[in-house]
């Protein structure tokens, strides 16, 4: 056997030896860098609990925040799959109001939230960071409700400059149901709108779940909130999220479905409350997904 030959086999080997070990999905925390923290103690504190990826919101998000956020991610081997924005305003979740203040379906909000969505696809470009999760909101089931064209423009102009920006939109699920979110997408149609699956928010919402929701939008799914909760029993409020386990998400039929999609992005683990308790849910969880996604993958 020739060198040339010989070198060319050690780096095929070598190749398909790290893309071996490289876990079918890369499971991640979504975190926050909030007023008075840093990107470094923050991402410090991802790769503490044993996560190589995060979806990261900051507040309030700056230009001068990119070389800190840039520097941390790189000193703790950590990637940032997503910058979360929401935009300005007040925004309440539940059945009663959340319709007048979630994302960019209210019109009075609508035009500053445009705004922060297309400054984040800025930060993102800035910060290496390929994409920007948002809720868009409680979009018009009708296709025929002037409404729905209004947020079709909406997001036809922040696609737009993602677009410009070589950066692309999650769209959460939850508010609205995965067929009017396909609609959406479809409607656009800039190419670079895909779906944020969170696992519990179809559940809370009472819009389906997420197995059957990827028959609908399964192709477009490039990201997910790992997170569990239980089917909304008051017409006001949402349904209660829980403990990952805890709740009505089929993990591992849903694991076998992104498999079948071939779904090989980042699952971020989302516990909505605060303390010490969340963060041994997290950890809890982080070993059970671990479990699924092995056996689901091997």
């Amino acid at each position: 056997m020739n060198i040339k030959r010989r070198l060319f086999l050690g780096t095929a080997i070598v190749a398909a030896t790290l893309k071996a070990a490289e876990p079918p999905i890369k499971l991640g925390v979504v975190t926050r860098v909030r007023p008075g923290e840093t990107p470094d103690s923050t991402i410090a504190h991802v790769r503490k609990l044993g996560f190589s990826t995060c979806q990261i919101g900051v507040r309030p998000m700056t230009m001068a925040d990119i070389p800190a956020l840039k520097a941390a991610l790189a000193k703790y081997s950590v990637e940032a799959t997503a910058v979360m924005e929401l935009g300005p305003g007040r925004m309440v979740w539940n059945f009663a109001e959340g319709p007048a203040t979630i994302g960019v379906v209210p019109r009075e909000t609508r035009r500053a939230r445009i705004d922060a969505l297309k400054a984040a696809a800025d930060f993102a470009e800035a910060a290496s960071i390929a994409s920007v999760q948002t809720h868009i909101g409680f979009v018009p089931e009708y296709p025929g409700d002037p409404l729905f064209q209004e947020v079709v423009d909406a997001v036809a102009e922040i696609g737009a400059h993602f677009k410009s920006k070589g950066r692309t939109l999650l769209l959460e699920t939850g508010q609205e149901s995965p067929v009017t979110l396909l609609r959406l997408i479809q409607t656009v149609n800039s190419g670079n709108l895909f779906v944020n699956l969170d696992t519990a928010n179809l559940i809370l919402y009472g819009k389906g779940n997420p197995v059957d929701a990827m028959d609908v939008i399964g192709k477009y799914v490039r990201g997910l909130h790992a997170k569990d909760g239980l089917f909304p029993t008051d017409p006001k409020n949402l349904g209660q999220e829980v403990a990952i386990g805890k709740g009505r998400v089929d993990f591992r039929t849903l694991l076998k479905r992104l498999k079948d999609f071939d779904y090989h992005g980042p699952m971020t683990i989302e516990r909505e409350i605060e303390g010490a308790k969340q963060e041994q849910d997290i950890l809890d969880s982080k070993r059970y997904l671990e479990g699924l996604i092995a056996e689901t993958y091997r």
